[in-house]
This record gives C-alpha cells, structure tokens and sequence, in this order.
C-alpha cells in the first residue's frame, strides 16, 4: 500500500474514530441531564409522600377524637336509658294492679 494511500485510510479512521467520541460524549451529556430530572423528581416526590403521611396522621389523630366523643356520648345516652327503664321497672312493680287493669 502507498504512502498517500495510508494517510488517507488514517484519516478515515480518525474522523470515524471523532464520530464515535462526540457520539459517546453527547450520550454522556445526555444520561447525566436525565440523572439530575430524576433526582429531582425523587426529591420532589419524596416530599409529596411525606407532606401525605403528615395529612394522614392528623386526619388519624381527628378520627380517633371524634370516635372517643361519640363513644362516651353514646355511653352517656345508654346509660340515660338504662335509668329511665329502671326508674319505669320501678314504678311498674311499685303499682301493679293499675299496670293488669290497663293491660287486662
């Protein structure tokens, strides 16, 4: 092979050869851009997760609230009933001829 003939072969390679470098260089810029959206994303939804389980816990916290005041409301009001039916067994086995006449 001649002189001229190698040289020019050289510079074929060498320009295939930049190709593949800026190719490779601009795939490098590429996935380091979409490394930092990601890590941002990440971070952003690292925060909406946490912000959520904020919101849960104090939603939590006001449910178990609201059903310990409807349980001792509820508490207070079948105890009412219960002295009230007593109170009304009382006064039933108190006057017992007037409760067979009206049920006779």
């Amino acid at each position: 092979m001649e002189k001229n003939n190698l040289e020019i072969l050289l510079e074929d390679i060498r320009g295939k050869f930049e190709l593949v470098l800026e190719g490779h260089d601009a795939l490098h810029q590429e996935i380091s851009n979409t490394r930092k959206e990601l890590c941002e994303q990440i971070k952003l939804v690292d925060f909406k997760v946490e912000t959520l389980n904020q919101k849960i816990d104090n939603v939590h916290d006001k449910l178990d609230k609201k059903i310990d005041n409807v349980r001792d409301e509820l508490g207070k009001k079948i105890d009412n009933v219960a002295a009230d039916l007593a109170a009304h067994r009382r006064d039933t086995e108190a006057h017992p001829t007037i409760c067979k006449q009206v049920n006779g």
